[in-house]
Formats: structure tokens, sequence, C-alpha cells
């Protein structure tokens, strides 16, 4: 039997660290276990290496744990993204499927987490942690994306639970601790949860100031136009504590996904003084 692969599911781990030679990023260190892996470095841009992260079996099923740790050395860009959704399927009885990724972000380092959406299948049993650990001179900006059953086979989220939790640290001290639970389909339908809705996406870019939330602001809230907003959902933007949040509902992943790359790319632009340089996975 494959040691990652036990009686409950398979046990999968991904360590990834980047390092410089001369001013170009390299992914300098890789440790693997179980069916995560990454494709070879792309270099789009020149200097920063873009890396999409793959999970052959194409899903996750109760039992089955995934851990993904990603290191940013001084000086070091990275952007990392997933060739395609992460679903997670039916879980068997007590089965839980969970999947964790920290990520540490050195003084002058910059990573850029941009992968597509997950969607829970009905009757899904999940758990997801993101912890984000930022040194005072590093920089982080990236989203998740939820999808709760399958709109487009009408095929609803009616049992099952789904926790998700995700950290922020800067300098060592918590920022943000963001929680959400769903018990079948009970907080879906709440005027307090995704109020009918079926998607639900985070994007979180730090440390950020006043002058990052302007330039959200204008995107989201367009000063020459009668409406509230171009997006047709509830969508919102908080600065807390040098951490720049938007949170988004929906009814598909596209338009959400749109919104977050739109926001994404001026970031790039003022923020990183990079240009947008889409990943080439996100074209096939």
């Amino acid at each position: 039997m494959n040691k990652a692969l036990t009686p409950q599911g398979w046990q999968a781990q991904l360590e990834l660290e980047y390092g410089l030679r001369g001013s170009k990023t390299l992914l300098r260190k890789k440790r693997q276990s179980g069916p995560l892996a990454v494709q070879r470095s792309f270099y789009p841009e020149g200097d920063i290496c873009h890396n999409y992260l793959l999970h052959p079996p194409g899903g996750v099923v109760g039992g089955d744990s995934l851990k993904i740790d990603v290191k940013a050395t001084p000086g070091t860009h990275c952007l990392l993204t997933t060739p395609g959704a992460t679903k997670f399927y039916r879980s068997k009885s007590g089965h839980v499927g969970s999947q964790a990724q920290r990520i540490t972000i050195s003084d002058d380092a910059v990573v850029e987490w941009l992968p597509q959406q997950n969607i829970f299948f009905d009757s899904t049993n999940a758990e997801l942690r993101t912890q984000i650990d930022i040194a005072p001179k590093g920089k982080f900006v990236g989203w998740e994306v939820h999808c709760f059953g399958r709109p487009a086979g009408k095929e609803p989220f009616t049992l099952g639970s789904v926790r998700s939790r995700t950290e922020v640290k800067l300098a060592g001290e918590l920022r943000l601790l963001e929680q959400f639970q769903t018990q079948g389909e009970a907080t879906l339908a709440s005027p307090t949860g995704l109020r009918g809705l079926v998607m639900q996406g985070t994007l979180i870019a730090a440390p950020c100031s006043e002058q990052q939330r302007e330039l959200l602001e204008q995107i989201l809230l367009p000063k020459d136009s009668m409406q509230t907003s171009h997006y047709p959902y509830p969508v919102g933007l908080t600065l807390a504590d040098e951490v720049l949040i938007v949170r988004a509902l929906g009814e598909q992943s596209e338009p959400i996904l749109a919104l977050f790359t739109q926001l994404w790319s001026a970031l790039r632009g003022q923020w990183l003084q990079k240009p947008t340089c889409l990943p080439r996975i996100w074209a096939t």
C-alpha cells in the first residue's frame, strides 16, 4: 500500500521554498508526499516565479488530508494558482476531508495566491484552514472562492458541513481571523449567511493603507455611475489593521473571479508596481 494512502484516505503534503538567484526567484526547495505536486516553474515576467499546484486525484473525499506549506524568503516574488477547481466530494458519515495551507512571507517578499474555486458537492464534510504570516516588509494578495453545490447541474447543497478558517498575521501579530461555517442549507439561505446564493469569495491583501482601499473603492463604487456597483451581487470592502478585505456573494464563479481579477490587477499596478500578467493556465 502507498504510505500516503491510509484506510481513511489520501494524506498529501507539499512544501515549497522560494529563494533568489540574482534578481530571479527560484523554487529552491520542494518536498512532496502523496498526490500533491507542482508543474515546472514558468517565467512570463522574467524574474517572478509562477507555479501551478496540482492534485492528480481531481477531488477530495472524507478522510483525505491535503497540506501545503509555502515559504518566500527575503526579496522573492512568486505567484501560485491551480489549473482548475478543487472539488470536495460526498463524505461518508464521520469522515472529513481537509485542506490546510500555510504561507510565510519574509521581508521584501511577495506572494500572490490565486487558486480557482472550491466546489463542495452535496453531503460534503470539509474543513479548510489558511494561515498567512507576513513579515513587516512583506506583501500578500490572494483569494478563496467557494461554491456550494453544483448550480450548473441543478444540484443544491442541502446536507453536510463546511468549516473554513483564515488567519492573517503581520509581524507576528494576529490581524485577521475570518471564520465561516455552514451546516446543510440553513446558513446558505439565511439573510445573515449567503442570502440564498451559492457562491462566496474573499480577497485579502496586506499590509495595505487607505490608498489601496480607495483604489478598490473606485472600482467597486464608480463615481460616474448611478449604480452602487457594476457587480450585480452583494459585495463589501473593509480595511482593518492594515488588512484589506473584499467579500462577495454570487450565483456563479465566473463573475466573482472576474471581479477579483480586476481588483488584483489594480493592486498589481499601484501597490506591487507590476503590470498585469494573467497565468497562462487560465487561458486553457
